[in-house]
Parts: structure tokens; C-alpha cells; sequence
């Protein structure tokens, strides 16, 4: 058993005390003197809880942490990052690491008495705010207050899919072990597990050791909920624990849709086509037809509390009527001072994680004739698609080190934008059209694109040129090559 006991209620009058104060301030046994020898040093904020709000010494035991009122709970302390945009301020700063994947043991275990769950199954998160754009040096936390505290434990339909993800892990490890010699030389391919897995994945990849991590995803949704925010809840046999389940769903309803075109859809599943003042369809109609799938309410997949942990991506991409590309997809926003920090590597950067650490759920489309208007594109099926390394470091690397070099070597360029004839290109504002010298969809398959619901506004400022706000995209041929390889769910 641990040694560090608590009442709940003397627990919580601590955590009380400490919320509200700086990492500094609660440092009464001046744990961040280390930081002075030792500015890299990581887990300072964890150290600062157990060792000047909590009151125990250091320990490296693996067992879970604490006893509140004779419960096993495991403390985890969690960095907050602002939300830039969207409904709600703060998202987790990284997954959460849990446990050691220890192939000799797990081989033995079962869920419900692994080391996994017994770690998993009580949590109390520490929430401090990570109240900076870039990497600090480990003294800087000092200065990052403690927002929250809660206890959480997961849910029956939760327990499911970690159960799941777990078995995944075992069941690969238990299979190596009985067919090869050298079972270790198989070890480096639990990394690949990850897009089998949904709440979890694991790190570093081999020969060090992994752990399981909880994803950023699952993390920030319960950040999200603890914080205020409602998610809708799949019910009855819409919900699913395993990639398996979810497909079962969308073949179900990809069989009695397929062939139809969005019109026809709506109307069997009573969905409004909403419009905008040229009478143009909106294009949330085809994540609305996709939410529906799964009998939810919501419209869109990340309102859903399943799809946020897992952090599915919703995508629609419509192929031409010879089954060509339309246009490039964009994908998420550029956070210019994550991007320019030198400090960051780029496996610990945001576009990392998305292209790493998310899977995207494309509703796939095709125009029944050239320039058919949205409501008559013919629904085709579903496909899931996960990025792998080879991917990210051919295709998202260098993009993410090109922009790095132009801004930090203040070779970025903002100019006009020219026909091939020479002539200036006017917007439909009266505003002439310019261009950076980011990343081009010629040379990049992840490139670098603006985009703004008012031409006349640029509210984007780097290196003192006013833009417009950037987003990386994917080259939509290459997107087609790459979907037209994976068979319809």
C-alpha cells in the first residue's frame, strides 16, 4: 500500500488552500531551488504538489500515489493551455502518461486487476495553467497559478474502450511472444497499435520503454466537462468501444444510404438544409448527416462526447464526377509563436499531434455532373484515415521547418498576386489579392494557405506583415491517392 494517507476532507482542505496561488507561492519547501542547477528539469509542477501542497517526500515507487478515506487514487498533475478559439478556455497542454508497458507482466494480467486500471480507475487532477504561448524554462512555472482540482473516475461505457485499447496492447505482445524466437525485435510495432487504439496510445516508441498514455483528447474533454461544458451521450446501440463497433454503425447506415444524394438524405433523416443569402447549401449539412448516423442531436462530431475523446476529425471530401479531386482540403489553424519557437521539437508541436496523434472520418461524395450544386452530390460511404510516420516526416516536416526558416530568419514575404499575365487580382471587397511566400501547394503536399470571411480585415501581424489567418491544408490529389488505397468502412 502507499504511504501517503489522507481524510478527504483534510485533502481537499489543501487543495483549497492551494487554488488560486502560483506554483511559486505554494512552494513553502522550495522545490523549485533545483531549478537553479537543473533549468530543464521536467515534472517540477507534479513536484511542487506532492512535495509543498500535499506534504510527502519524493518517491519513485510505482504504485498509485495516494489513499483518500482507504480509496487507492492516482494524482496527476495537469497543465492547462488557453483554447484560442472555440466554446470553452482551456484544453489539456499534453496527453497524461499512466503506467509502464511492461511486456512481462501484461501477458499475466487481466483489466480489471492490471496496473493499468489500478491507476486509471481513481484520479485526482491538479489543474495549474500554463500561462505561456512558448517553452519556459522549468523555473518559469513559478509563475503559472493552480486553477483546479477534481476527482475523477470514468465511466462504465469509458472503462470499455480503455479496457479495449489495453487488450489491444496485450493481446499484440501475447501473440509475438508465442511465434518468434526474438519476440523483442517485434516491440517497436506496439507504437503502430495507436490507430487501433481510442482513449490511449502509448510512448516513447521502442528500445526505451513505453508507457500508456491517456490522448490530449480524452484529457481535454474531461477538462472541458469539469469546467462547464455539456456533451451529448450516445445511447442504446449507437454507442461502441472498439473501431470494430463504431464501423458495424457507419456500414449500417452507409448501406441504406449509399447512392443517394444529400437532398434525399436530409429529408429521410429530417434534416433543414440551411442556406446562406445566394441560396448556396451549407456545407455542415454532410457532419450533420454523419452525427446522424449515430441518432445524436448534435451536429457536429465534436459536441459528442465519445467522438471529442477520441478525437476523430470529421472531413468531407467530394470527388468529380470521373472520381477526380475538387479542391484542397484545410485542415487546422498555424499558431505562429508555437511554430517560430526554436525550443519546441517538432514531435512536442501541436501539428505533430494533430497529424500523429488524430484519425480522420472523411464522408465521401461524389458530383453527379461537372459544377452540380452541393445538394445533388451522391453520398458514396465512409473512410477513416490515420497518418503515420513515414507521412509526417516526408510531408508535414518539412513544411512545419520551412516556416520556421522564413520567420525566423525574416525572409517572410507578403506581396500582390498576379495572373500569370501579370495583372493584379481584385476580390469581390474591391481589395487586391496578395500572397505570402509560405509554403505553395506546388511544391508541398502540406502547405500553407490564408483565409478570411472579410478580405478588407487582416488580423494576423508576423514579423510586422499583415496577413490574413493561416491555416495548413492538404494537396486534394494527394488526398484522393491516399483514400482511393483504403476500402470504404
Amino acid at each position: 500500500m502507499p504511504k501517503h494517507e489522507f481524510k478527504f476532507v483534510d485533502l481537499v482542505n489543501l487543495l483549497e488552500k492551494a487554488k488560486g496561488q502560483t506554483l511559486g507561492e505554494a512552494d513553502v519547501n522550495n522545490v523549485f531551488y533545483k531549478t537553479i542547477s537543473n533549468p530543464k528539469v521536467t515534472g517540477i509542477a507534479g513536484d511542487v504538489v506532492e512535495q509543498s501542497i500535499l506534504k510527502y517526500p519524493p518517491d519513485n515507487k510505482q504504485d498509485v500515489d495516494l489513499v483518500v478515506d482507504g480509496v487507492d487514487t492516482e494524482l496527476k498533475t495537469t497543465g492547462l493551455k488557453r483554447v484560442k478559439r472555440g466554446d470553452f478556455a482551456f484544453d489539456a497542454k499534453e496527453p497524461v502518461s499512466v503506467t509502464a508497458v511492461s511486456p512481462e507482466k501484461i501477458v499475466d494480467e487481466e483489466f480489471d486487476y492490471s496496473k493499468l486500471w489500478h491507476k486509471l480507475e481513481n484520479i485526482l487532477f491538479v489543474y495549474y495553467l500554463y500561462d505561456s504561448d512558448k517553452t519556459v524554462p522549468a523555473a518559469e512555472y513559478a509563475s503559472f497559478p493552480i486553477q483546479d482540482y477534481q476527482f475523477h473516475k470514468f465511466s462504465d461505457d469509458d472503462k470499455r474502450i480503455l479496457q479495449n485499447d489495453w487488450e489491444i496492447v496485450r493481446d499484440f505482445i501475447r501473440k509475438v511472444n508465442s511465434e518468434e524466437e526474438n519476440p523483442l525485435s517485434r516491440y517497436p510495432e506496439i507504437s503502430k497499435l495507436r490507430e487501433k487504439m481510442m482513449f490511449m496510445d502509448t510512448a516513447p516508441k521502442y528500445p526505451n520503454l513505453p508507457r500508456f498514455r491517456l490522448r490530449r483528447s480524452v484529457v481535454s474533454t474531461i477538462i472541458k466537462e469539469h469546467f462547464g461544458k455539456d456533451f451529448e451521450l450516445l445511447q442504446g446501440s449507437n454507442k461502441f468501444c472498439s473501431y470494430e463497433e463504431l464501423y458495424k454503425i457507419l456500414r449500417d447506415f452507409a448501406k441504406n444510404q449509399k447512392g443517394k444524394n444529400i437532398t434525399h438524405i436530409a429529408q429521410s433523416l429530417n434534416i433543414v438544409l440551411k442556406r446562406n443569402l445566394s441560396g448556396v447549401v451549407n456545407k455542415s449539412v454532410a457532419e450533420r448527416v454523419l452525427t446522424a448516423a449515430f441518432g445524436a442531436e448534435s451536429g457536429k462530431l465534436r459536441d459528442i462526447e465519445v467522438f471529442a475523446k477520441i478525437g476523430i476529425i470529421p472531413k468531407t471530401i467530394t470527388l468529380s464526377s470521373k472520381g477526380f479531386r475538387t479542391e484542397d482540403t484545410k485542415l487546422d489553424a498555424i499558431d505562429f509563436v508555437e511554430w517560430a519557437d526554436m525550443s519546441i521539437k517538432f514531435e512536442e508541436s501541436s501539428v505533430y499531434n494533430y497529424f500523429a496523434n488524430h484519425s480522420m472520418l472523411f464522408s465521401v461524395f461524389q458530383e453527379p455532373h461537372a459544377k452540380s450544386p452541393l445538394e445533388e452530390n451522391v453520398f458514396l460511404g465512409f473512410k477513416r484515415l490515420s497518418f503515420d510516420d513515414e507521412f509526417i516526416y516526408k510531408h508535414v516536416k518539412p513544411t512545419w521547418d520551412r516556416v520556421r526558416e522564413l520567420v525566423n530568419n525574416n525572409e517572410l514575404t507578403v506581396g500582390e498576386k498576379l495572373t500569370k499575365y501579370g495583372d493584379s487580382i481584385v476580390n469581390k471587397s474591391g481589395t487586391r489579392m496578395e500572397a505570402t511566400n509560405f509554403p505553395k501547394s506546388k511544391d508541398y503536399v502540406v502547405f500553407i494557405r490564408g483565409s478570411a470571411q472579410d478580405s478588407t480585415k487582416k488580423t494576423y501581424t508576423i514579423n510586422g506583415l499583415n496577413m490574413y489567418p493561416q491555416q495548413f491544408w492538404i494537396k486534394g490529389k494527394v488526398l484522393v491517392e491516399m483514400l482511393s488505397k483504403i476500402e470504404f468502412i
